[in-house]
Formats: C-alpha cells, sequence, structure tokens
C-alpha cells in the first residue's frame, strides 16, 4: 500500500482534457444536451467507479432515450463509437481522428443554404458541379463557419470573380477566414468592409503605376503589410509615382528600401525619393560617358553616387570626370579611384574640375603625338602622370616630342622616353640644341652609343618589365572574375553592404556598442548572399586571388626582406 494518496478534495480539483479541435468545429453545430452529455461522457472515462446510462441520464436530467439520440448524433460525426445500446456503453475516439472523415450529410439541414448559394450563383452565370457543390457542404460540416457568413463569401467573389469564379476560390477564402477565426456573419462583414475601403487606395496605386488588371488578395494583403510596418499611404503614393510604370513587386522593393533607412512619413518619403532621383539620374549618365550599362541604379547609389555627391561632386563635374574615364577605358571602380584621388588633391568645385580636366586633355593631345611617333603606347592613367612629370621637370612639349623620336624603336617607348629625359634633366639640357651629340643621335646607327646610367637604367626598366610581364599574367584570371562578378547585381548589392557593415561595426564599436550583434548578424548575411552570388556564377574566392609565379615575392622581384629575388630571368 502506498505511503500517500490524493485527498477527496484534491480528486475534485483535477481536469479532464477537451481537444481544441471539438471546441472550434463541433461545440458550435451541437445544442445544450448534447455537449453535456459529450463532456460529462468524457469526465466519466477517467472514472474509476460503476456509472451505466440509465445513471448518467438521470444526472443530466435527459431521458435515456434522448441520450442514446445524442451519443448516435456524436457517432455520425465520428467521436465516438457506440458498442453498446442496452446497456449503453461508448467508446471515445480521438477528435484528430474524424478529420477529412466522410460524414453523412443530411439534405433538409442545407436546404435553404443551397436555395440561396444557387440564386447567387445564377448572377455570376455558374453552376458547380455535384462533387464541387459536395465539397462545399462538407467544408460547412467540417469547419465551424456560419451558413450566412458562408454565403457573404460567395457573394463577395461573385462580384469580384464573375463568371471565372471556381470553388476553390470560395474555400480558399473561407479557410484563410476560419484561419483568422472569422467564423459569424458580422467577422465576415468587417474583414470585406476593410477590402472595400482599401479598393480606391489600391485603384490609386495601380493608376501610378499603370497596372490594368484587377486588384487580387494578394494585393490587398500587400498594402496592408506597408500599413502595419508604419508606412503613410501619402508615402506609398509618393513611391508609385516616382517609379510611373511597374509592378507591386518593384513597389515592394521601393518602399522596403525606405523602411530600412527609417523614412516612413510622406514628406521623408518625397524627400528622399527626390535625393534617389538625382543620385540615380548622375549613375545613369556617369555609366553612359563610361559605356556602362546599368540596370538597378540602387547598388551604384550606394556604393559610389551617394559618397560622391557627399564629396561635393555636382552632376555635371561627374560627367566630365566619366568623360576623361571613358578614354582610359574606366569602369565605376576605376572612375571611382580617380576621384578619390582628385578629392585628396583638392579637386572639388566645378571649376578646379574643369581645370583639371582640360589639363588631362592636353596631356592626351601630346600622348596621341607620341603613338604617331613611337607606335603602340598604352593609354593608361600611369602614362598621362608621367606626362605630367615630365612638364613638372619644365621640359616643353618639343623637348618631349624630341624625345618620343629618340625612342621609336626601344621596346618600350615611354620608359625609354622617361630615362633620356631624366639624363637631360640631370645634363640640365631643356631644348633640342642643348642636347649633348653623343647623347641626341640622329640615325639608327647612332643610337648604339649608350652611357653607364642609360645602360643601368635599361637594366632597371628590363627587370621591371619582367615583372610587370609577370603580375598581368596573375591578375588576368582576376581581372575576368572580377569582370563577370560586377555585372551581377547581387554580388554588387552585397559587396556594397558589406563595405558599409565593415565601417559602421568600427565606429560601433567605440561609439554605440549595443549595435553590435544587428550590425554583425547583417554582415553575416551580406557575406553569405556573396557567397550564394559567386556559387550562382561559378566563382569561388580563390579566382579572385592573383596566381603568382613566384610565392617568395609575389612577382614583384623583392623579398619580405627587401633583397632582390633570385626568380629574375634575362
Amino acid at each position: 500500500m502506498s505511503f500517500s494518496s490524493f485527498s477527496k478534495d484534491f480528486n475534485e480539483n483535477l481536469f479532464t482534457s477537451v481537444e481544441n479541435q471539438f471546441i472550434t468545429k463541433y461545440l458550435p453545430e451541437a445544442n445544450g444536451d448534447a455537449v453535456r452529455a459529450y463532456l460529462y461522457g468524457l469526465y466519466l472515462c477517467s472514472y474509476a467507479g460503476d456509472f451505466d446510462g440509465e445513471s448518467t441520464a438521470k444526472l443530466l436530467r435527459i431521458p435515456l432515450k434522448r441520450l442514446e439520440e445524442i451519443f448516435a448524433f456524436w457517432e455520425e460525426c465520428g467521436l465516438v463509437q457506440v458498442l453498446s445500446r442496452n446497456p449503453l456503453y461508448v467508446e471515445y475516439l480521438p477528435v484528430s481522428a474524424s478529420v477529412g472523415k466522410p460524414k453523412p450529410i443530411r439534405p433538409e439541414k442545407y436546404a435553404a443554404f443551397n436555395r440561396e448559394l444557387f440564386k447567387l450563383l445564377q448572377k455570376a452565370g455558374k453552376d458547380f458541379r455535384a462533387y464541387e457543390q459536395q465539397r462545399i457542404l462538407e467544408f460547412l460540416e467540417n469547419y465551424p463557419m456560419e451558413h450566412q457568413a458562408f454565403l457573404l463569401v460567395v457573394e463577395y467573389y461573385v462580384k469580384k470573380q464573375g463568371a471565372r469564379l471556381t470553388a476553390n476560390h470560395l474555400l480558399n477564402a473561407a479557410k484563410k477566414l476560419v484561419r483568422e477565426h472569422k467564423y459569424t456573419y458580422e467577422q465576415v462583414e468587417a474583414e470585406y468592409a476593410d477590402y472595400n475601403a482599401h479598393q480606391e487606395e489600391l485603384a490609386k496605386i495601380f493608376h501610378l503605376l499603370t497596372i490594368t488588371r484587377k486588384p487580387q488578395d494578394a494585393d490587398y494583403e500587400l498594402l496592408e503589410r506597408w500599413r502595419g510596418a508604419g508606412m503613410e499611404l501619402g508615402a506609398v503614393y509618393a513611391c508609385a509615382q516616382a517609379l510611373k510604370k511597374g509592378s507591386l513587386a518593384t513597389l515592394d522593393q521601393l518602399i522596403a528600401e525606405l523602411l530600412e533607412r527609417g523614412y516612413s512619413s510622406e514628406s521623408e518619403a518625397k524627400n528622399y525619393l527626390a535625393e534617389r532621383e538625382t543620385m540615380a539620374n548622375a549613375v545613369f549618365k556617369v555609366a553612359r560617358k563610361l559605356g556602362v550599362k546599368v540596370q538597378n541604379p540602387r547598388p551604384y547609389i550606394e556604393e559610389y553616387a551617394e559618397k560622391w555627391l557627399e564629396r561635393g561632386y555636382d552632376e555635371e563635374s561627374l560627367v566630365r570626370v566619366a568623360g576623361l574615364g571613358m578614354r582610359l577605358s574606366y569602369g565605376f571602380a576605376e572612375l571611382d579611384t580617380l576621384l578619390a584621388e582628385m578629392y585628396a588633391g583638392g579637386v572639388v568645385d566645378q571649376e578646379s574640375v574643369k581645370a583639371y580636366c582640360a589639363g588631362r586633355e592636353k596631356q592626351f593631345k601630346l600622348l596621341q603625338s607620341i603613338q604617331s611617333l613611337c607606335g603602340v603606347v598604352k593609354k593608361t592613367q600611369a602614362a598621362l602622370d608621367m606626362i605630367a612629370t615630365w612638364r613638372s621637370w619644365s621640359f616643353s612639349d618639343e623637348m618631349i616630342l624630341e624625345a618620343a623620336r629618340r625612342s621609336a624603336n626601344a621596346q618600350a617607348p615611354l620608359s625609354y622616353m622617361n630615362k633620356l629625359l631624366s639624363e637631360w634633366k640631370r645634363l640640365g639640357a631643356y631644348s633640342p640644341s642643348e642636347i649633348p651629340e653623343r647623347e641626341a643621335p640622329r640615325s639608327a646607327a647612332a643610337a648604339t652609343y649608350k652611357s653607364e646610367a642609360t645602360i643601368a637604367a635599361d637594366e632597371r626598366s628590363e627587370r621591371e618589365r619582367f615583372y610587370s610581364a609577370r603580375q598581368d599574367i596573375a591578375m588576368r584570371g582576376v581581372r575576368r572574375a572580377r569582370a563577370i562578378a560586377e555585372k551581377d547585381e547581387a554580388f554588387m548589392e552585397a559587396e556594397a553592404v558589406i563595405r558599409r557593415s565593415e565601417i559602421a561595426i568600427a565606429k560601433a564599436e567605440l561609439y554605440t556598442p549595443d549595435m553590435l550583434p544587428s550590425l554583425r548578424e547583417a554582415l553575416e548575411h551580406a557575406k553569405r548572399e556573396r557567397e550564394n552570388a559567386l556559387l550562382r556564377l561559378h566563382l569561388t574566392e580563390r579566382d579572385f586571388m592573383p596566381n603568382y609565379a613566384c610565392a617568395k615575392c609575389s612577382d614583384t622581384g623583392f623579398l619580405p626582406n627587401g633583397h632582390a629575388c633570385n626568380c629574375y630571368k634575362k
């Protein structure tokens, strides 16, 4: 015998568990006596004493015959199994076991409903088949929705879908309402009143986006999600007006962009969209000048245009510099590097940019003259910088072109010109007449003489060309991979987010440590997006690493300790 037991009071306070599906699906369809009998029978299942049907009927003040009819009803619903009628003995089944179980449907129960349903379907010119009608009645048997509430769903979709109405439309809509615990006529009426209230709002959005189709349920849900996120209706209109033409998916992306930045009011949206349009225009104009195709300006705005405009460059100046970049075959990344150099040098306002570009234009013209004398000379930023250096040495264009003529037979004309001009600078020769005869041979035969300085310079140039060629080979794969990746918008957007997040994390470590978890999470998400983009492009991180011929010096010719590497071959 156990040393402990429940007291009588404790036993009286124990609970009887009732499945939720019984409450939601069956209780609304049963009368009070049926519910009382079901619950009391459920309680008796865990009662150890003898309690037969007659005693139960007497306790519940229900005739025994009526009690038998009640449990016959519950057996019809699939919730119990009547094992014996005399004496009454009932076995309770799990409520979940009855779901989807075919139940006999009494026609008289749905006579009025079927008449009303037929009238509504006639308005749409529809006539459901027998199996479709059966599915609707099975729904009403299994779900606790009022008949009038379901008919209200039918009325709404008859007006909305017309002849395109199907039984699936009705059942899906009704099941959605049930999931939201909307069963009564009043609840369904309030739901569709909200749809009607938003109908004009969606109509205006559709007009602004030039969408001609009729609004669907998903469109209403999208509008509700925007409003639930705090977006003012005027802000939604402003976004649609800014797009002018597009889809709700495009509008959803733009609204998400505003919400990310914390803009939700109409005034905030208009200000941001005006700034965004300015930056987008700058991106498109720069792209056209560079010959780069841009479909979605957002990654370029976040990565480049926003920074350029914040530094004080206006659209006209950016287009002017892009024209310079076009002649050098630049993309956005190279143009960004050039603008960073200009910014570091204080070249920002329109006049200074204009003067800078004019100076570069003169260098281009001189470079073209050098090309006509020397043959193949690449048009690069390095070549322009070399011309600027020669001019800073006080050499005139006449002297620079004289050096070009004397370098016509050299393997690397610009390098040879640089050696000649540096030698003339050392000798103080700043006009053709001041060039020593032995240092200024006029024929190919005379060009065989070279000074010790020239020979040493030639050897340096030869070594530099050797390693320059090696580095070019090592970087070919990187340039190819980068060119493929930069054409992918998802990759570029992830790259931009990674850079911004790294900067934000560095700042947060000093000023707002509580922001670090969310910033790090954003960074990790962006890295995963970048990995997914690379996977889609069939690229790996290894493709962005140079394939050096010499691992010791990384094809630079010099070891980390500063000594020359022994990999050089003449």
